[in-house]
């Protein structure tokens, strides 16, 4: 029976409150995702597909990139060419790689000088994350272009208590070291966090060893992290945010037979800045956040003559760079009642230069894509509403006024029951987004690839409905959420004979549904066991056939161990059903892939308060597979280092 509240409870919710309070008592009772709805909402009153890797979860499987925590996802597949340091793409729900914002500490990290425009994870460490924050569905509403299949967002770790510095070292398996140092602390004026590190391995092969590639492709990286934050009174503060890396990857031409190429080199250097101030007027109910961030890219690949190619060379520059101004305005009207309301204003800038040297100097080419820029202004308004704590729903709605393309508008609904009887869940969201063309897909000429002027955005719509249930008081969980999404004007290319380039055109569109089913157990307080399985039916609707590189089945088993008080064993289980990708030899045909499993295994052991050893075997049953046809994947592999800190 449903219960009306009383006169007196209803007479409590009108009562002026702190949002700051509430935000607080929340916040200490469980984790809050930010993403979602750009408000620290916690995760029981979050409708979206949301997932969250913490810094524990981090720290207990001891990945070397971010990437292989975001193997783990329901819903996100990673596919990477090559060992360490090789290109690495993401699919969320069977969008294309190019569909997914990636965010860290607000700042944008997609590449505006990638075609796709898309961010190469490769060169994304782990240093100084706080939490992954993982949303799966359109997400334009409050974050415009790019967010057309979901958003990652990661946040850097906050500084407290007193000056901590901890160093660590790792060695291991194809040469490869890693070095570490971070400092962290803060006060009630001050909060500071720094974190550094390199990198160096020497690889496998990226074209495939099975082919007779011998060549191994190194890879090096030093990353930079930092957040410095100040709160000179109890009602405003400020933060800076810093991340810096700068990488070069050996890389091979062509997969499979004859792809070994010694002097092909990428080198990637990347810069991001943010400075974000917030402040609460009239007794905490209104807050305002504004942020002022930079992204900017400079990438060149290299590759000159060798033994195997002995007749040209060539040398490829990419430019890109954002500057970004938000203004988000949040009013806590009620406790059952929160509009945000935010302006956003972005430049984007991108040029290249695509050089060809031949033996004859007659046939040397100089191709240049001039700097382009275009500005995009996007004004968002969301109403997130909560009756007696069980119902919550949010409904959001967003103009993006596109230099080239004008208005487009976007919507997104979400909302979520809980019968408190039986600690059932239910929740569904439904939005639409869309993704302007890119810079590079609108004006490049280069010696290949031909830009089109005339392009329009890529859209999509998406839906989808889940159930979650708690049991043992709450020492179990299971969940379950079906899924569908819409994609129109999709941009591909097309060999033109006429211009002998490939040219660019809105010609394709897809659709993608499946499942995702979740479970966790922890049946005493320091054994815990996750797994999660994702079914993803995906069809170009042009051709009829299945996208590229996305599996049909894939599952994960995790299980964490914390024993003798100061000893964690983390086991790792990774299960990808076959999926389609390119012929090698004629790339009008498919190829279907074959399925795998790739297990690792974590160890770490406390030996005092500040000292601690950790290893790891990666791959550990030697499993044989391609993420990508063609290129190579690492084999068994062993790493172990150790961590002091004072």
């Amino acid at each position: 029976m449903l219960k009306i509240p009383s006169l007196a409870l209803i007479g409590m919710l009108m009562l002026p409150f702190s949002a700051s309070a509430i935000t607080s008592e929340l916040t200490s009772l469980e984790p809050v995702v930010v993403t979602a709805t750009k408000l620290e909402t916690p995760v029981s009153e979050i409708a979206s597909s949301v997932t969250v890797i913490t810094a524990e979860e981090i720290e207990n499987r001891q990945p070397t990139s971010a990437l292989d925590v975001l193997r783990t996802v329901p819903g996100l597949d990673v596919v990477r060419q090559g060992g360490l340091g090789q290109q690495t793409s993401v699919f969320l729900r069977g969008g294309n790689s190019t569909h997914t914002l990636v965010l860290v500490d607000g700042i944008e990290m997609n590449d505006p000088a990638n075609p796709g425009r898309s961010f190469d994870f490769a060169t994304l460490g782990t240093d100084n994350i706080e939490r992954i924050e993982i949303v799966r569905g359109p997400g334009s509403t409050l974050y415009g272009s790019d967010a057309i299949g979901g958003v990652i967002n990661i946040i850097t770790r906050k500084g407290s208590g007193k000056p901590t510095i901890t160093l660590s070292a790792e060695g291991g398996s194809f040469e490869t070291h890693q070095e570490k140092f971070s400092l962290r602390g803060g006060n009630d004026l001050w909060n500071y966090s720094l974190a550094a590190s390199f990198i160096e391995s020497n690889g496998i092969s990226a074209a495939d060893e099975r082919y007779g590639n011998s060549e191994r492709d190194g890879y090096d990286r030093t990353s930079v992290s930092s957040r410095i934050g100040i709160t000179p009174t109890t009602n405003f503060d400020l933060d800076f945010f810093l991340r810096y890396f700068d990488s070069e990857a050996d890389l091979d031409t062509f997969a499979g037979p004859f792809g070994d190429d010694p002097n092909n080199t990428f080198d990637s250097e990347a810069l991001f800045l943010r400075l974000q101030g917030r402040l609460f007027l009239l007794d905490d109910l209104w807050e305002q956040k504004l942020g002022f961030a930079l992204s900017d890219y400079d990438r060149e690949n290299r590759d000159e003559t060798d033994a195997l190619h002995p007749f040209d060379s060539s040398l490829t520059t990419y430019d890109g760079r954002l500057y970004k101004v938000d203004w988000q305005h949040n009013l806590y009207l009620h406790p059952t009642n929160t509009l945000t309301v935010g302006i956003e204003y972005e430049k984007e800038e991108a040029e290249n230069t695509s050089q060809y040297f031949y033996e004859n100097p007659l046939w040397n080419t100089n191709d240049k894509f001039d700097k382009k820029s275009v500005e995009t202004t996007g004004y968002y308004v969301q109403d997130q509403v909560k009756l007696w704590q069980d119902f919550i729903t949010t409904v959001g709605l967003r103009v993006d006024d596109h230099e080239e393309f004008g208005a487009r508008l976007t919507y997104r609904i979400t909302s979520s029951y809980l019968f408190r009887q039986t600690g059932t869940r239910i929740k569904g969201t439904y939005g639409t987004a869309f993704k302007a063309p890119t810079l590079a897909q609108l004006y490049e000429n280069s010696t290949y690839v031909l830009g089109n002027p005339d392009l329009t955005p890529e859209k999509s719509r998406g839906w989808d409905i889940g159930i979650e249930q708690g049991f043992w008081d709450n020492r179990a969980s299971f969940g379950v959420t079906y899924f569908e999404n819409h994609f129109e004007d999709l941009i591909n290319t097309f060999y033109n004979p006429l211009s002998f380039k490939s040219e660019y055109e809105n010609i394709d569109e897809a659709q993608s549904k499946g499942i995702e089913i979740v479970a966790s157990v922890r049946p005493v307080d320091d054994l815990t066991f996750s797994a999660s399985y994702t079914y993803t039916d995906t069809e170009n609707r042009t051709t009829g056939e299945r996208l590229l590189r996305r599996p049909l089945h894939k599952y994960n088993l995790n299980v964490n161990y914390r024993f003798l008080d100061r000893a964690n064993a983390n086991l790792d289980i990774f299960y990808f059903g076959e999926r389609e990708d390119l012929d090698l030899y004629d790339w009008t045909q498919t190829k279907t892939l074959g399925a795998y499993t790739v297990v690792n295994l974590a160890l770490s052991y406390e030996i005092s308060e500040h000292f601690r050893i950790h290893g790891r075997v990666e791959n550990l049953f030697d499993e044989k597979y391609e993420e990508v046809n063609g290129f190579g994947t690492p084999g068994i592999a062993g790493y172990a280092g150790a961590s002091l800190t004072f």
